[in-house]
């Protein structure tokens, strides 16, 4: 068995990234957030690999 993933949550994320709570729900309406996962009690996590992904997929500004 592998370590354990580490999971983030919204706020981690969003403090993580400096960006507001509501620029991160924008990125979710819209399609471009990273992939999240919701618990059964409805909180969303983010795995550090689908923000690394996620990250990676950016590419440069032009």
């Amino acid at each position: 068995m592998g370590a354990p993933r580490e999971r983030l949550k919204v706020a981690e994320f969003c403090q993580e990234m400096r960006i507001s709570r509501s620029t991160f729900y924008e990125w979710r309406a819209k399609g471009t957030a990273p992939r999240c996962r919701k618990l059964p009690n409805g909180e969303l996590r983010i795995d550090r690999t689908d923000i690394e992904r996620w990250y990676e997929s950016l590419g440069e500004a032009a």
